[in-house]
């Protein structure tokens, strides 16, 4: 009986550390200015982020086509409206593109 205790504490820390990470992600989009036009789970001025993982959900060539979008900006995909180049890095890029993908 003793094991039960100790997976469940463990299933508690993994949940809470994914949390803790989305968390991060969230806040690293912020402070990027995403949120200005994107939201989780609602469109504002561009579609939300889990609008954005459906869609590309099943193309393997995804997160390269996102990080590219979200480093250079774009337009067409989504209407007219342009979507701005990020004041990002290639990393943080990759970050939030992992992100957003696994939100749907």
């Amino acid at each position: 009986m003793r094991i039960y205790p100790f997976t469940l504490l463990l299933g508690i820390w993994l949940m809470a550390s994914n949390i803790a990470q989305a968390d991060d992600e969230y806040e690293l989009a912020d402070s990027r200015g995403c949120l200005a036009c994107h939201q989780l789970d609602m469109k504002i001025v561009g579609p939300s982020f889990k609008e954005i993982a459906r869609k590309y959900s099943g193309n393997n060539g995804a997160e390269s086509i996102l990080e590219d979008k979200v480093i250079n900006g774009g337009v067409g995909v989504w209407g007219n409206m342009p979507m701005h180049a990020g004041n990002i890095d290639k990393e943080e890029a990759a970050t939030l593109v992992k992100w957003i993908l696994g939100t749907k």
